[in-house]
Formats: C-alpha cells, structure tokens, sequence
C-alpha cells in the first residue's frame, strides 16, 4: 500500500497529483528549485525537499537528487507527472532499485517507446499503421516535405518541418540541439510531413493482470510549432467517420500490449480527413490533456495509476463516454510576435465560474481549472511558459465551446502577455465549431486575424478613458484636501486634464454639466473610483474594472481586455538606446552567435539564437547595415530588454558570416 508519494515534478502537474493524494489520504512531498521556492505545489506539500539549482539539468532531472530527497522524506513512491523524468526509463529502474514504488509503466516499455525509431518498427510488427521512417541524411527530394523529429522526445521540441534539400543540414542541426538540450538525446529521424492532418490520440490503461482498457480517444490538432494548444473529447472526425473509433481503440489496446505496458499511456495518431491514421507515438506517462477524458467519463486517472501501482486491478471495461469536453492550455507567450514566451510577475489571474479544481465535477456541465499559478506567482525563463489548463464540459461541443470562450474572455489576467485572446478567438470561430480542426488550423484562417486583441479599437480607446478617470479617482481618494473635488478642477478652464498611455493619449476635464472628453462627445460619466469605472455611452451603461501595477494598467470590460503602458512625463535620457539596437525579447541565455562586430548583414539574417523555457528563438538583422556593436556571446545569460547588437543601416551591404 502507497502511503506517501513524491511527485517528481512542478506546478500545474504536481498540484494535480497533490489533489488525489489528499483525497486518498495519501502524504505528500514535493521537490522544487531555486525559482520555485515560493510556487503553490511546494506550499501544498505535507514536506518539500529543495533541489539547489535554477535550470532542469540542475533540479529536475537530477535522479539521484530526486530519489534520495523521496528517502530523506519518508516516501514510498515517486509519481513522475509528465516531462522532464517521466518518460525515462533509467529513472524509473533506480526508482525501484532503492526500494520505493514506481508509479508509471515498466522500465522495458518505457525504453521500448522512449525511441520514435525503434517504437514504429515494434508496432509495424505489431500490426499497427505506422509512416516510414528514415535518417536526415538519407532523404531525397521526392520525400520532401518531411518532419524532423527527437527519437527521444516530444511536445514539440526538436521537431522541424523542411521543404527544400537546402534546408535539411541547418534545420536537422538545429533539431539536433534543440534536443539534446530538451532530452539529454541529440537522436532526430524524419519523416513524411502530412499536412494538413488530425492530431487523435488514445487514453489507454492497463495493470498487471493483464487487463487493458482504451478509456476514450482526444483530438489535439490546434497546435503551434507543434505542442498542442486545444484539446478534446471525443474527437470530432472520429465523431462523424464510421468505424475508426473501434479501429483507433483495437491499434491502441495493440500497442499497449505489445510493450507489456501497465498504468496510465496515451498512443497517438496522425490521421487525414477520410479516417485513415498511422502510428506516432506512445507517451508512456499520463498526459497534459488528461482532464478532458476525465471530464467525459468520471474517471480519476491520478487514482488508477495509484491503485495499478499498487497492484490493483481494473474492472473489466471502462466506463462509457458521456458528453463533451474542451481544454485550452493558456500560455505566457505572445502569438502575434512568433509565439515568443514570457517572464514576470503574473500579477492576477482569475477565472470566473470555476466549479472544480484539478478533479472533475459531478454535474453534466461545468468548468474545470488546472492551475500552476496564483497571483503573485514569478513565471521564469528556466520551464515551460503554460499557466493553467482551463476545460469546458457539457452535453454537446458547442455548448463547451461557447461556455469556455466565455469564461476566459472574461478571465482577469495582469502582468503578462498570453494567449488568452487567440484560444478565445479559434473556440468561436465557425470552422472550429463545425468541427474542421486540422494541425493548419492557423494557417488556413490566418494567425494574425487569430490573434488580434478582443478589444477593438474603439474598446481600446474607451478603455484608455476609463483608465485615465481611474487614475484620477485614485489621485483625488487620497487627497487630505476637499477630497470629494475633481481632480484638475478650474474655476476658470485653461486646459483638459491629460494622460499618456504608449500608443493613447487621454484628455478630458470636469465640469460643472459632468465629463468632457476629447473624442467622446456621447459618454457621460456614472461613477469613477481607483478600481472601477461606469461610463454611459449614448444610453448604455458599461462597467470597467481597473487595476494598476506599476506603470502597466489593466482594464476589464465586457468589450476585451485592454493593457495600456502610462507614459512617464519626462524620459529619462540614460534610458534611451541608439538606433538599430536589437533588444532582447525575453531572459535567457545566448546558444549560438553568427555575425562578428563589423560584419555586414541583410534584412531578415540570423544575428544569434536566444535558448529561454526549452526553446531556441531565432534573432534576426532588423534591416540591411553593418553589426557595430555586440556585447554578448555565446552562454551569457541576459535580462529582458537588454542591448543584444546594434545594426547601423547601409545600402550597399554584402553579407558575411561568422559562428562562434
């Protein structure tokens, strides 16, 4: 029997585990780094054992740290939760070695699919659909285009899409990094790029008497640089194709027991539109969007894998699906801007209408909220930029859809760039709703239409009014002089009040007939105090919630949020950078250099690669000139907004190439 468990993990993932442990009476202890000293799963923990370090190198992924800080506290079993160890085998081996129980699959199965390569060639024997796989430097023109994968890995990382031979050495080697830094494995294999498909994946459970359940299947084919956005249950083509449900399950309960498999696993499929699938993967560890086959079929996945660890058995079929579920993953990335990820503080986060956290809810619809944050929480460069994981359930899809778009477009969200308005923008756009949801899902109805702002700009504008009377309000509460007097008040009226967001300039004043704004001839003013403004604009009232932290202030309406930038009145000039700098666009550290001071570049070149959250992103020359400064270099860790090169323009420039 498992009497205290210690999730080798963080967050989101590591909360959701606490919360059937607890519910089980089962004892709890966490691990956490340097960064996540102050994180919600470490307050959540009956103990919590510190990992000294900041990256994953250094804290996560150490095994021997891992396992002797689960001796030290008094635990019996290591639940890996999904990413960093969970899919190794050799944890899971020395797991058991110290006598603890493992709380996942064989260490043989693991090792048996923790190779893309070797995992297809067992399911082609096994009978399983799967696509040919072959080595980068084995592919000719006539298999473009192809995907470039990790053999050791997935969520994206080390995965690239080429379409030209010329492509293939830099794109593999950029891969090849990617994953080593991701998975400890720099093994990458391609394959035939299917495009556009559909993302299906099987839930599958089975324990060691020899039972083997295919729960439910999910579609995850919103996807970008291809980790997945949105995910569902059950899938919209299995929906409507006759007979792959029954075909998908039998190839997955395959799968599973050609590995020996027990526990929680998810096998994955590509599929095209008529119904056919191959083989992709098999993640040998629960899932990120496991809560939408919860949702759909009351199961508490967390509780089998407990109950299967300990020897338990599964009853001979699983319960039926029931319903509709949707999961959004809400992201501190900026679409609109290549997907770059985010840091900072988060200073506020609120989802309106939850009904159950990290479990599911017993009514036919509701709202389910799987959180790694709270206000206040620090999202750093070290891991992965998800916030939350926010799911609709109800008896149709529509209805989850709309229920969920809802709630997150009225979800108060400060501090950071998100993802927030795209997720709401795809759960009401109407090919989403008919159920056309393939892995170019952006690139068919435009990423840039996707991701525009709720707010329009009129809602933008009457925001920045709202704010600015807020402002005020705020200024005049704290006034020990005539405090009930608006501020700015003349007798006689020499000028407007005025206030400067980046991109708005707000100007009004009060009279004795009440607000008059520039711009706004039909809004009058209800009510102003610091945190909430009433404007009545031709006859209809409209209430905006505001909420200033700093020099960011934040507005909520019904017409979108808005995030506005207060302009200071006089600029610092130490503060200024000289023209053609490239700033950098988030902490992190500098993975590669490609240009030298001196050295000429074109528009659109690579300057250098900034490696932040797991990732690579590519910095690139702003315009034809000359690199006249660079004062950073390869492992040099820097802070957002710092200088990473000044390009001073030229006409005539011929490019020229250095790495380092």
């Amino acid at each position: 029997m498992i009497t205290t468990v210690l999730v080798a993990n963080r967050g989101e993932i590591a909360r959701r585990v606490f919360r059937t442990c607890r519910d089980l009476g089962i004892g709890t202890v966490a691990v956490f780094s340097d960064p996540d000293a102050d994180s919600p799963h470490v307050r959540e923990a009956d103990a919590a054992v510190h990992l000294p370090g900041s990256t994953p190198a250094e804290t996560y992924l150490q095994i021997d740290a891992i396992v002797a800080a689960a001796q030290r506290a008094g635990a019996d079993a290591i639940h890996p939760g999904y990413g960093f160890l969970s899919e190794n085998a050799v944890f899971a081996r020395v797991v058991q070695a110290a006598g603890l129980t493992w709380i996942g699959p064989p260490s043989e199965a693991i090792d048996a699919m923790g190779s893309k390569i070797e995992s297809k060639r067992l399911m082609a024997a096994a009978g399983v659909p799967v696509l040919a796989e072959r080595a980068p430097e084995d592919v000719t023109v006539d298999d473009l285009p192809i995907l470039i994968k990790a053999s050791a890995g997935g969520g994206g990382r080390g995965m690239r899409v080429v379409r030209s031979l010329d492509d293939l050495p830099q794109e593999a080697a950029a891969a090849r990094a990617e994953a080593l830094s991701a998975f400890g494995d720099a093994t990458v294999f391609c394959e035939p790029y299917l495009a556009p498909g559909r993302h299906i994946e099987v839930q599958v459970m089975a324990d060691e008497h020899g039972t083997v359940w295919a729960v439910g299947e999910r579609e995850c084919s919103i996807q970008r640089r291809h980790q997945k956005v949105i995910e569902e249950a059950p899938s919209p083509l299995v929906e409507r194709t006759d007979g792959m449900r029954e075909a998908l399950f039998a190839a997955a309960r395959a799968a599973t027991s050609a590995v020996g498999y027990t526990g929680a696993g998810t096998v994955e499929f590509i599929a095209d539109e008529n119904g056919k699938f191959f083989f992709l993967e098999m993640n040998t560890r629960l899932q990120v969007e496991h809560p939408v086959t919860e949702c759909t079929t009351g199961l508490d996945l967390v509780a089998l894998q407990l109950d299967v660890a300990a020897g338990g058995r599964l009853e001979p079929e699983p319960p039926a699906s029931r319903g509709h579920a949707i999961e959004v993953r809400l992201y501190a990335e900026d679409p609109a801007f290549d997907w770059q990820p985010q840091s900072g503080v988060l200073h506020t986060v609120h989802v309106p209408g939850v009904d159950v956290e990290f479990r599911t809810g017993v009514t036919t619809a509701g709202l389910r909220l799987d959180s790694g944050v709270v206000d206040g929480s620090l999202v750093g460069i070290h891991y992965d930029p998800m916030l939350a994981k926010v799911i609709a359930w109800a008896p149709v899809r529509t209805q989850a859809a709309y229920a969920l778009a809802g709630a997150l477009a009225r979800t108060h969200l400060h501090g950071l760039v998100t993802n927030r308005d795209l997720l709401v923008r795809v759960l009401r756009h109407q090919a989403f709703l008919a159920g056309d949801t393939d892995t170019a899902f952006f690139d068919r109805h435009g990423l840039d239409t996707l991701a525009a702002p709720l707010a329009d700009p009129a809602a933008r504008e009457l925001s920045a009014l709202a704010a600015a009377l807020a402002l005020d309000g705020a200024d005049r509460s704290a006034a020990t002089v005539l405090p009930g007097v608006p501020s700015g008040w003349r007798n006689v009226v020499s000028q407007p009040q005025r206030v400067a967001f980046e991109g708005l300039d707000v100007a009004y004043r009060h009279t004795r007939d009440g607000l008059v704004a520039e711009g706004f001839a039909d809004v009058q003013l209800v009510s102003a105090r610091p945190h909430e403004v009433v404007l009545d604009e031709r006859g209809v009232q409209r209430r905006f919630a505001v909420a200033v932290h700093g020099e960011e202030v934040d507005v909520d309406s019904a017409l979108g949020p808005v995030r506005l930038t207060l302009l200071p009145r006089f600029v610092d000039p130490a503060q200024r950078v000289a023209l053609g700098s490239l700033l950098a666009p988030m902490p992190g550290s500098i993975a590669q250099v490609a240009v030298a001071v001196g050295d000429h570049v074109f528009a659109g070149q690579p300057i250098l690669w900034l490696e932040a959250m797991k990732m690579r992103h590519q910095v690139n020359a702003p315009a034809d000139g000359v690199v006249t400064e660079l004062p950073v270099g390869v492992g040099q860790q820097i802070d957002i907004g710092a200088v990473l090169a000044v390009v001073t323009e030229s006409s005539d420039t011929e490019p020229t190439t250095t790495e380092e």
